[in-house]
């Protein structure tokens, strides 16, 4: 039993782990910083949260979140600063422009080169495929 206990806090303490202890000053606050962390990616890490790293320059970025938040800064503005300070790599989801065209339609170009792939090589082989054409003694097998 007590096992299970333990794997339990494990499981349901993680999230709460990586965020740092903070007063904050009211339920709106407290959510509106919940939500920004979420959107914004740690920039020392491979593809975690704001929110979810443990990293350092997380809890140092989590905190300017929260001073950010707490100036009056709207959530736009929040993350043009994150993007000033650390390009369109700290947004989960990069403002569509030149710069990130490749982001945005990189995986439909590469599935669109391997379908086109594909293509050729079944007309090429079925091409290269000798018809034999249907003899009588074919018919009386059956």
């Amino acid at each position: 039993m007590k096992k299970l206990l333990f794997l339990a806090f494990l499981i349901f303490s993680h999230a709460t782990l990586a965020m740092d202890p903070v007063e904050y000053r009211s339920a709106e606050e407290e959510q509106r910083f919940r939500a920004l962390a979420a959107e914004l990616r740690c920039v020392m890490c491979q593809n975690q949260s704001l929110a979810d790293s443990n990293a350092m320059i997380a809890k140092d970025l989590r905190l300017e979140l929260l001073n950010l938040i707490r100036e009056g800064k709207s959530d736009e503005e929040i993350k043009e600063f994150m993007v000033t300070r650390y390009t369109d790599f700290v947004l989960y989801e990069p403002p569509m422009r030149p710069s990130t065209w490749l982001l945005w339609f990189g995986p439909f170009l590469i599935l669109g080169i391997g379908a086109v792939g594909v293509f050729m090589i079944i007309r090429k082989r079925s091409a290269a495929m000798p018809t034999k054409p249907a003899s009588d003694n074919d018919n009386q097998e059956w």
